[in-house]
């Protein structure tokens, strides 16, 4: 369930008839346009989140996989798996 405030808003009079012609024409209410209009100027103001880079380890070991197995075959490497436990 959504709660809705009542408030006032001062809008200049071409730009409320503007604002009212484009919800009508859009099938939507003026109210629906105008908390379209403001989620959308709050996200562009919002700032970018920079995320720290992340760097992955590398295994340096050695190894690798067993002789015979095929990482491009998936059913090749289940019934490898089903036949080791």
């Amino acid at each position: 369930m959504s709660r809705h405030m009542r408030t006032t808003v001062r809008l200049n009079d071409a730009l409320l008839q503007q604002a009212k012609r484009a919800a009508s024409s859009r099938g939507q209410t003026l109210t629906s346009l105008i908390e379209q209009g403001l989620r959308l100027a709050l996200a562009r103001s919002r700032p970018a989140v920079h995320r720290a880079e992340v760097h992955l380890p590398v295994c340096t070991a050695g190894g690798g996989t067993l002789p015979g197995v095929d990482v491009n075959n998936n059913s090749a490497l289940l019934d490898l798996l089903d036949n080791r436990a």
